[in-house]
């Protein structure tokens, strides 16, 4: 049975939690081969493992790729023509084709208790040998020592069994791998392993085999970690006479120490990252960077989704483990606010503002301060100083709330004996200015000062502390502007009433 002539990649996760960082990188890969390819990207959760489960776990999954942009074709919400698409539906399938293999003399029942397993792996390991299942209940027919009748015996029985799979002898399985070309595994290393445990549950070898084939899945892109297993999926799809998908299988994520990514030394779910507040187009291009490059001699670093699809390719994908640096995330979040237009940042800082504004009081006018214009002048005003888009609000909250302290060392610095009574003179010359431009402001400010004999520093530091309740930010005459005469005003008659000189020393 052919693969279908469309390209049907495939996200396969285990709803055992939080979505790892490398399960977003895989997702991401197998998405953007398929986009690229004019073809069909498919969620699949596999959910074998009962004792592992999380619940609501399999929806979240669903839940972040949809918040990564990264939308199924086809997936246990979204259907489609070749599902169920979560396996703990499909039992009826896998046990079919189980039988399939039992009665070609491809697989074999096995009632070896999990006691006698245990005993023969450590006497393996006692004698320096790779642990394998002994074949004790390999039939006479299949090469093996067990009569049929014994088998026959147990099964009427009821005791507890298996399946497992039998592996040719003294051949080698070769893997053609897109990434690591030609892989060969010889058949002595490779267990039998158990495809239908005693609880009527597939194992992942199986499942994963027929669900591919069933679901007609063209390219299996995927960890690392999966290589050493593919020689038995190989072994499955030659059993049942099937064409194999292509195989890619991506290189390792790496702490800065070149051990195996790990929540030890940090935070690899998904769902930290957004906590945190990075956005979906920098935590993308980053783990795009994690393992692939553009190639071309091409040193671009920032790409938007729709740049992915276009440039991706599995022949940049390198076989080297990929080093999690976060430092570098964090510059990748910083160059993509900076590309993004003041209007694109507006709209992404009114939910932010929002959403705070549901806990936080304000004098301003809400109107005002959650309009586009509003929203695009604090953009372009702080667009080069923030680390993420929440910090238009939380970093530089003096824009929409007025300041609640004021930054004691810089009041200590900059706060001399009269500097309130300046203060109140030049806002009494701000109340006449008909113009509340930057440039208007600045020159006020400047005749101001030279009209009192003054360094202009005097007033612009105590203002900027009146206005912000901070000691820097971007100039100091837009952000005046930006938040309008009434504010400014209000806000430096207040910390002339809430702020003195310290007294001098003895």
């Amino acid at each position: 049975m052919a693969i279908s002539d469309v390209v049907r990649t495939r996200f396969a996760p285990s709803p055992t939690g939080f979505v790892h960082v490398g399960g977003l990188r895989t997702a991401l890969y197998n998405y953007l081969f398929a986009k690229k390819n004019g073809g069909k990207f498919i969620l699949r959760i596999e959910d074998t493992d009962q004792t592992r489960l999380v619940e609501g776990a399999a929806e979240n999954i669903e839940k972040i790729l949809e918040w990564a942009g990264l939308t199924p074709d086809e997936s246990p919400l979204r259907g489609g023509d070749y599902g169920p698409y979560t396996q703990s539906q499909r039992l009826d399938i896998y046990k079919r084709y189980c039988e399939q293999l039992i009665a070609e003399k491809k697989a074999y029942y096995c009632f070896s208790t999990p006691e006698e397993l245990e005993e023969v792996r450590k006497l393996q390991q006692k004698q320096g040998l790779q642990p394998k299942y002994n074949r004790k209940w390999l039939p006479e027919s299949m090469g093996g020592s067990m009569p049929e009748s014994k088998i026959k015996e147990a099964l009427e029985s009821g005791i507890p069994k298996v399946v497992r799979m039998k592996v040719p002898d003294g051949v080698a399985i070769k893997v053609h791998d897109a990434i690591r070309g030609v892989v060969e595994f010889d058949s002595a290393v490779v267990d039998d392993q158990v495809l239908l445990k005693a609880d009527g549950f597939p194992t992942y070898h199986l499942a994963v085999v027929v669900d591919d084939h069933l679901m007609k899945i063209t390219h299996v892109i995927r960890g690392e970690e999966w290589l050493s297993s593919t020689p038995k999926h190989v072994l499955l799809y030659e059993f049942f006479g099937w064409e194999m998908p292509v195989f890619a299988h991506v290189p390792l994520l790496l702490n800065p120490d070149r051990t195996k990514l790990s929540k030890r030394q940090g935070d690899v779910a998904v769902e930290d990252y957004v906590k945190k507040g990075f956005s979906r187009e920098a935590l993308l291009n980053f783990v795009a960077l994690l393992g692939w490059n553009p190639g071309g001699g091409s040193d671009q670093e920032i790409f938007t989704l729709d740049e992915l699809i276009e440039r991706f390719s599995l022949e940049h994908v390198g076989k080297s483990g990929a080093i999690f640096n976060l430092d570098k995330l964090q510059w990748i979040e910083e160059q993509h606010i900076r590309r993004k237009s003041d209007a694109e940042l507006a709209q992404a800082i009114r939910p932010i503002l929002e959403e705070e504004l549901k806990t936080r009081k304000t004098e301003m006018p809400i109107e005002k301060i959650t309009s586009d214009d509003y929203l695009k002048a604090v953009a372009r005003e702080m667009k080069e100083r923030v680390r993420f888009v929440k910090e238009f609000v939380t970093f530089s909250s003096y824009f929409f709330f007025e300041p609640e302290t004021y930054e004691e060392d810089a009041v200590k610095k900059r706060w001399k004996e009269n500097t309130n009574a300046l203060l109140l003179e030049f806002v009494a010359r701000l109340e006449t200015l008909s113009d509340f431009s930057a440039s208007a402001i600045e020159a006020e400010l400047r005749a101001f000062c030279e009209a009192k004999g003054i360094k202009t520093a005097e007033m612009v530091h105590p203002i900027r502390l009146a206005v912000s309740g901070a000691s820097f930010g971007p100039s100091l005459f837009h952000i005046l502007e930006i938040i309008g005469k009434e504010a400014v005003i209000r806000r430096v008659k207040r910390a002339v009433e809430r702020l003195k000189a310290e007294p001098a020393a003895a």
